[in-house]
């Protein structure tokens, strides 16, 4: 009798999800995968199996990732030490080289790869093919860090007519040839602007932006443009945050129809986010 309501209660789970399903068929949806979010190998699974699912399902999902702790964890090996101002890795040529490394080769090609053995078709990309994310220097302090001048998604656009999950690591180069690192976030957005996606999530490591950020219940399901001022000034909105929020507005800006920004450490929070009447995390909206 138990295993027969669980089965119902399951089924009823999957026909409340088909105006979710509806609504996100063939529409683009880009997922911003942050590294503080990665570092669990069993989630990351998880989060990939989400993909497949959406996949599976006509979602046009286009993943962009990050990769500071791996990223961190190369450099100590190399006997390099992290050095950050406002956010930004300072990064000299050595490190941009590593960074390289890590994000276009190791990171970007296991995503892929948990991808495709999960049942999908997955091309990884960095922002240097195809001169996707063109770029220049945003400032000489900083290093090989890349302000983005032009986004390129064509690529992008063939892989996903070609049923493919672009998989795309936020490096960029500008007309010289010379790598930047990007802000990963940053260069979400402005891809999903280009792209006009339906949907952009940003996966962190945290439920959303809280009123108390050492208290999960006082977490802000929706957050307009004038309320975010008012949020920066109080400090309600501060540190890592700030450019979060900035870049999911740049986003709104740029033509996204939807952005939240949710936890990426709580199993299925994707599909909550889409497939659900709950949702999760901080809607921002224009």
């Amino acid at each position: 009798m138990d295993k027969e309501y669980t089965t119902s209660e399951r089924i009823e789970d999957v026909i409340n999800a088909l105006p979710y399903i509806k609504r996100y068929r063939e529409k683009i949806v880009v997922v911003k995968y942050g590294g503080n979010a990665m570092k669990d190998e069993e989630l990351k699974h998880k989060v990939m199996l989400d993909l497949v699912l959406l996949w599976t399902m006509g979602v046009k999902v286009v993943l962009v990732h990050g990769g500071g702790p791996e990223i961190n964890e190369v450099m100590d090996k190399f006997g390099k030490k992290a050095e950050f101002i406002d956010g930004l890795r300072v990064t000299d040529k050595e490190t941009i080289d590593i960074v390289q490394m890590v994000l276009a080769g190791k990171v970007n090609k296991t995503l892929v790869n948990y991808l495709e053995e999960k049942g999908a078709k997955a091309v990884g990309l960095s922002g240097m093919d195809g001169r996707l994310i063109e770029a220049e220097m945003k400032d000489e302090k900083l290093g090989y860090v890349g302000e983005i001048t032009n986004v390129n998604v064509q690529p992008i656009f063939d892989l996903l007519e070609k049923g493919y999950i672009p998989v795309i690591s936020t490096l960029g180069c500008d007309k010289e040839g010379n790598a930047y690192n990007i802000n990963g976030d940053t260069a979400a957005a402005r891809i999903a602007g280009a792209l006009g996606a339906e949907r952009f999530i940003l996966m962190t490591d945290i439920i959303g932006v809280l009123k108390d950020k050492d208290d999960p219940s006082t977490l802000i399901p929706e957050i307009t443009a004038e309320e975010a001022e008012k949020y920066y000034k109080d400090g309600t909105i501060s540190g890592g945050m700030i450019p979060k929020v900035k870049c999911c507005f740049d986003a709104i800006d740029r033509g996204v129809k939807n952005v939240v920004i949710i936890n990426g450490t709580v199993p299925h929070s994707v599909l909550i986010e889409l497939l659900t009447d709950e949702g999760c995390g901080t809607m921002i909206s224009g």
